[in-house]
Order: structure tokens, then sequence, then C-alpha cells
């Protein structure tokens, strides 16, 4: 009686779990990579708005002695068509990519970039989309590094940060005695006795 094997179909199994992200922001592949733009806002905020119009609609049309509508169904229909407005207004259009965002970036730096990294966010009351670019300069090491925020509508700096790059590089390199040869490759032959 306790001792019934397990039903398989009910396992849990981490190889059963089929959870992954939606083409468009998967980076799992090599080649030129398209970020999604902003302006699919305005796709949410018109179904919000649409839906907003078609209850107060039966709202007015059923009057105020129906059973199905009352002060909270209007309260709460006006509530969404305000966040509709909202995803129509927040949904600029993303004009300017991370390649031209670093453009812009290193334009406004005055020094040649080494190693960057971007990230899209989103600044003020009406979340306009914004390049955050993480910068490094040119030399080996670096001798700069800073912090760029690009408007990804305009391509315009709205802010930058530079400063001389404080990690000691030196550290992070093996030192080798002056004395002792420097051996090429990891493959090492067995000293001969």
């Amino acid at each position: 009686m306790g001792d019934e094997p397990a039903d398989e179909s009910t396992s849990n199994d981490d190889a059963d779990v089929r959870d992954e992200l939606p083409e468009d922001l998967d980076r799992g592949f090599v080649g030129p990579y398209t970020f999604p733009d902003n302006n699919r806002r305005r796709i949410t905020g018109t179904l919000y708005i649409v839906a907003a119009l078609v209850v107060l609609l039966i709202v007015v049309i059923a009057g105020s002695d129906a059973v199905l509508t009352n002060t909270g169904l209007t309260i709460g229909t006006i509530c969404l068509g305000a966040v509709g407005v909202f995803q129509l207004v927040a949904g600029y259009s993303t004009k300017v990519d991370e390649n031209e965002a670093l453009v812009a970036a290193s334009r406004d730096l005055g020094f040649a970039v080494g190693h960057a990294s971007a990230q899209l966010g989103w600044r003020g009351f009406t979340s306009r989309p914004t390049w955050r670019m993480l910068v490094y300069s040119a030399e080996d090491p670096p001798a700069k590094r800073g912090m760029v925020l690009v408007d990804a509508v305009t391509g315009g700096v709205v802010e930058r940060y530079v400063e001389d790059n404080p990690e000691d590089w030196i550290e992070t390199v093996p030192r080798v005695p002056a004395d002792e040869p420097v051996s090429e490759g990891t493959d090492s032959e067995p000293d001969d006795v």
C-alpha cells in the first residue's frame, strides 16, 4: 500500500521545465542583434484605452440601475484608461541603437573607448529610454573609466562621469622575478634526470 511506485506523469524533473526567453530577447545566437523598440508600449496603451472606452460605453448604456455596473467599475475603468494614456505618452521610439550610443559617448568623452558595456534603461516620469554606457579608455591597462547616459531618442549625451581608473591592474598580472626564465605555453615536458 505505501510502497506503490510514483506516477511518472506527475514528475517535476528539471528536464520537464520548458521556460525560455522570447525569441526577440534571446541573445543565444551569433550575429546582428536588434534590441526591441520601446514603442511597443503603444500597443498595450491602445488596448487599455479601447477596453476602457468599451466598458464606459456599457456603463452609460446600462444606466445607474444596472446590476453589474457600479461606481467601482467606473473608477477602475477610468484608471485603466489613464494607464493607457500613460503608455501612449511613454511609448517613445528608440531611434539610437547601442552602437550609435557608443559613438556619441566616445565623441563626448574626448578619448578613444576600449572596452564598453551598454544597457537600456528608462529615466524620468515619462520613462524616456536612455542608454547607460560603462566605458574604459583604450590603453592597456585603461587609464580612465566613465559612465555616460545617452538619450535613445535623440542620441544626445544626458549625463557623464569620468575618472582616472582606480583599479590597480598590475596586481592582477602574475609577477616573475627578473632572473627566472619565462615559460611559454602551458604544456611542459618533464626534466631529464
